[in-house]
């Protein structure tokens, strides 16, 4: 409801398309507009971007899709060349824009500021053409991000059709110069033209004088939709919710003047605001100290003085902190990971004495929780929106049930993110070491414990998973797999679950992560009620971006099909087996090792005579007395390492360089350059 909603209000403004929405990933956690963006996971986000777009765009309003491509830092954000390989461009940064792109087809496009690997957004034709329009279909306009336009015939050549802001004419002088030079097709600039103007018409098509806006029945929907988006963190001894007879104590500015939205070119100018400190006068006798300023972070000894006995005299302090703008905005990343350290301190005295105490957050991306063990109740808002006081007040009290999960993982400490030693980068180059391994691809593949996991998040209630399906037990790569599991409320009260389906592939010719995020549903279940919920896998579930193809691809075997509560909370699981038509180009060379030629079907067949000869040349028990028991392990890796041009050298003349050169153009005519697998 939230995405029609903002294509009305859009509407009655007389705004035709939205900026928005940003897609980046969540590649590190000190990026100044994570909290703009959705997720780590490219699935996720892709499918958050494809219901907002559909959203929006259903009031004839047009979506702007942004930052493309890799706009992950802020840091240089003009000038900086994100340097990332074949395969993680594709399989993390361009795939949550191309399913946006194929499901949804936005209006627009916004380019992003940056440089990939060298060239400017702006004017990437591969980017802009190639891979968006040629490849992924996209009918739409490509703008650019604001001041983002580097040589604008260039732009132009590449796809860019839209400069914004204007420059005042100079830009479009040099297009007409270089359209006379001949150094830029006319048909270039009229491909632009049309485009500007086909969007011009589908707005002014769009409008509605007559529609309505109704601003209240907007903010309570504003607040549902906040209280259903946050996430429950801890909740030890069920202090949550809390006792509407309980004196509770509200401690820290955010509870009267909370943070419900990023700075920046989001910021927005909302009618109301609700906060948590006047929203609970309904609920409880609550009592209040502000506790710290957001001016700065100097600790203030008197407020946190006055905030201390009031919790000490209450039966639960609950204490509103976060990030303020300060810390976390547009056109700056942060610094460290932590709150404001007179908020850390408010946190760690209050704890030490009052123990039912409570943190409510307000942030747009992770935070160190040093104070972590002397709580009893997290409860992670994000930057709620307008209505994030009245929703905070419904989940502590208990009228609404939580039932966010985390698009994110929040690490325990900000040197474990796999970015961390290449983010911001040096000086105009940010090189993406980590690969595919972001967010928890990273975290699982190492085993590594953090502080809440990626699909993270607690309930009022208990859920029960059984009974999962896979309706068939082997399937090819053009067969759409279905799979169903039940789950049951266990508990005593109605809740929200979001049921996560993982894929992963169990034996693979490159890395892959240990799990990948391929399906998501959320249902509401009533106390003892169970549904059955059915997730549809093509092929893509199983694939990864191959730099061999250039395309993505599904390799042969068996993959596990996993259900469950997050990535690190997995309930039930199957096997399925594959089998792919996918096959890697192959073409056989002296320097072909025999491993891989084994690998062929009947790879055997063509190295008969190299392995006799390397055998007998072998003296495997006079070997072992001089070089070790290891010697035949040793004999076995060098035969399915080496290169063919090595046997050359362990056949005693047997082998020559024209024998290996024969055997290459035989494998390369009966192979027809493809490799089985």
């Amino acid at each position: 409801n939230l995405y029609p909603m903002t294509g009305q209000e859009l509407r009655l403004n007389k705004i035709d398309a939205l900026l928005g929405p940003g897609i980046n990933i969540h590649r590190h956690p000190l990026n100044g507009r994570n909290f703009e963006y959705f997720s780590e996971d490219p699935f996720l986000a892709s499918n958050i971007a494809a219901s907002h777009i559909k959203g929006v765009q259903s009031k004839k309003i047009g979506t702007s899709l942004k930052h493309f491509a890799a706009n992950n830092q802020e840091n240089r954000r003009m000038s900086v060349s994100e340097e990332i390989d074949e395969r993680t461009l594709n399989e993390i940064y361009l795939a949550a824009f191309e399913g946006a792109v194929r499901d949804a087809k936005p209006y627009t496009l916004m380019c992003s500021y940056n440089r990939i690997n060298g060239t400017y957004s702006s004017e990437n034709k591969r980017l802009l053409t190639d891979i968006l329009r040629n490849k992924w279909g996209f009918e739409g306009l490509v703008m650019s991000d604001w001041g983002a336009v580097n040589q604008r015939p260039k732009g132009v050549a590449a796809g860019l059709d839209l400069e914004m802001p204007s420059s005042g004419g100079v830009n479009d002088a040099k297009i007409v110069e270089a359209v006379k030079k001949g150094t830029l097709s006319e048909e270039d600039v009229n491909l632009c033209c049309e485009r500007v103007l086909t969007m011009v018409d589908n707005y002014y098509s769009g409008r509605d004088e007559n529609a309505v806006w109704d601003k209240d029945a907007d903010h309570a929907l504003a607040v549902e939709i906040a209280a259903q988006s946050m996430v429950l963190l801890k909740n030890d001894d069920r202090i949550l919710p809390l006792s509407k007879k309980s004196k509770v104590a509200f401690i820290g500015k955010f509870a009267a003047e909370p943070r419900f939205q990023g700075g920046g070119s989001s910021h927005i100018n909302a009618f109301k605001v609700s906060d948590a400190l006047s929203a609970a006068e309904k609920y409880a006798d609550i009592s209040y100290a502000q506790g710290y300023v957001t001016e700065d972070d100097k600790i203030d000894t008197a407020l946190i003085n006055e905030a201390v006995e009031l919790a000490q005299n209450s039966d639960v302090a609950v204490v509103f902190a976060g990030l303020t703008d300060l810390f976390e905005s547009e056109g700056f990343d942060r610094s460290h990971m932590g709150m404001p350290e007179c908020q850390n301190e408010l946190i760690r005295r209050v704890a030490a004495v009052q123990p039912n105490t409570v943190v409510v957050l307000h942030n747009g991306s992770p935070v160190e929780m040093p104070w972590i063990e002397n709580v009893k109740g997290i409860l992670e808002t994000y930057l709620g929106g307008q209505g994030v006081g009245e929703a905070v007040c419904e989940i502590l009290f208990g009228k609404v049930n939580p039932s966010g999960k985390l698009a994110e993982t929040f690490p325990k400490k900000l040197s474990d993110n796999p970015s961390y030693l290449s983010f911001p980068g040096e000086g105009d180059y940010v090189r993406y070491s980590e690969g595919i391994f972001v967010g928890y691809r990273y975290y699982d593949f190492k085993e590594m414990d953090v502080l809440f996991p990626f699909g993270y998040g607690l309930s009022y209630t208990t859920f029960a998973y059984s009974d999962l399906k896979l309706y068939a037990k082997n399937i090819t790569d053009k067969d759409t797999l279905t799979v169903s599991v039940t789950v049951r409320n266990t508990g005593h009260v109605a809740g929200r679950e979001v049921v996560q389906l993982y894929v992963r592939d169990v034996e693979s010719s490159v890395i892959r992560p240990v799990k990948e995020l391929k399906g998501f549903e959320k249902i509401e279940l009533a106390p003892g009620e169970s549904k059955v919920i059915v997730f549809n896998l093509d092929r893509r579930a199983f694939a990864f971006y191959s730099d061999k193809t250039h395309d993505w691809f599904v390799e042969s075997g068996d993959f596990e099909i996993m259900i469950g509560g997050s990535s690190r909370d997995i309930k039930l699981s199957q096997m399925i087996h594959v089998e792919s038509s996918d096959r890697f180009p192959f073409v056989c060379t002296p320097n072909t090792t025999m491993g891989d030629i084994f690998k062929l079907k009947n790879g055997h067949k063509y190295l008969e005579k190299f392995v006799k000869d390397f055998a007998d040349n072998l003296d495997t028990e006079s070997d072992n007395e001089v070089l070790g028991a290891a010697t035949k392990l040793m004999m076995e890796a060098q035969l399915r390492d080496n290169p063919l041009r090595v046997m050359v050298s362990f056949s005693d003349g047997n082998i020559t360089h024209e024998d290996v050169e024969e055997i290459c153009k035989k494998i390369n005519a009966e192979l027809c350059g493809k490799l089985d697998n």
